[in-house]
């Protein structure tokens, strides 16, 4: 399947402001199951300087600079993708052990996944949430992870909110609904309190829909040997597939924000965002 995704961004300002440096993080990821055949950038007004760079974490940002003031800043890329057959569950564990819960990373690979197993404290029904489903799937890890996906789910009603941090953890448990953001995020720390290591992925998810309303996603991916990062969608329920395109991940969601930069001036602005993803 051959996708066409188009992506603008506009930030109007109410007078006119200076640009600081901003990065851009619009860039879908090469994977062993999408192949990236065409990608272009315009941004508006033009940079006076744009570099491609990888940041900390390996996601390819685009890295700008301006002159001048200007009323606002439009950011329109254009992708086109094309998928191959991908089985999520085609993979084994290894070694063994990880098969049950709980285990542990040895210590190299703690060292190097230590920002993905720093949590935030969460509440203890949460955290007895995730041990009621533990116990039910038999303390393996796969039916873990799996069964805890697909009964966030059906336990929380997922809700659109276009900007804003996620909630906290314990708020999303609390009032039972939330973004996809939310519900990554509180995924996210309720897998690193059992010792999983979990990042935080923004991207794109195609569906085929009646009449077509497609949005920046976001899921959670969880590191184990001889899988690597597996993908899990709360929001859906389901492991990830050929249709999770990845643009960004990282152990916080600040650093997946699709721009993150400042302004000189004393302006507010509005957001104004359109998502089109069409099969060619």
């Amino acid at each position: 399947m051959k996708l066409k995704i188009t992506h603008t961004t506009t930030y109007a300002f109410n007078s006119e402001v200076f640009l600081e440096p901003h990065y851009l993080r619009f860039r879908p990821r090469q994977t062993a199951y999408v192949d990236i055949n065409e990608f272009s950038i315009s941004i508006v007004p033009e940079p006076s300087g744009h570099k491609i760079i990888q940041d900390e974490e390996n996601n390819v940002v685009d890295f700008c600079w301006f002159d001048g003031v200007t009323s606002n800043l439009s950011i329109t890329v254009e992708s086109i993708l094309e998928t191959k057959p991908f089985n999520p569950f085609d993979f084994i564990l290894e070694p063994q052990s990880y098969n049950q819960i709980p285990f542990e990373y040895d210590e190299s690979k703690k060292k190097l996944l230590f920002p993905y197993l720093d949590g935030l404290p969460i509440a203890q029904e949460l955290i007895d949430y995730g041990t009621a489903i533990i116990e039910k799937a038999e303390f393996n890890t796969i039916h873990f992870l799996t069964q805890l996906t697909n009964q966030l789910h059906k336990d929380f009603t997922v809700e659109y909110r276009e900007d804003g941090a996620p909630f906290l953890p314990e708020h999303t448990f609390e009032i039972k609904r939330g973004s996809c953001r939310d519900l990554s995020w509180m995924l996210i720390n309720l897998l690193r309190q059992q010792g999983i290591a979990a990042r935080f992925v923004s991207g794109y998810y195609y569906f085929d829909m009646i009449v077509p309303a497609f949005e920046l996603h976001a899921w959670v991916d969880v590191f184990l040997p001889g899988i690597g990062w597996l993908g899990l969608d709360p929001s859906h329920g389901i492991l990830t597939g050929n249709t999770h395109f990845p643009i960004a991940t990282s152990s916080h969601y600040e650093n997946t924000m699709p721009v993150s930069g400042g302004i000189r001036g004393s302006a507010s602005s509005k957001l104004i965002t359109e998502l089109q993803i069409e099969k060619i």
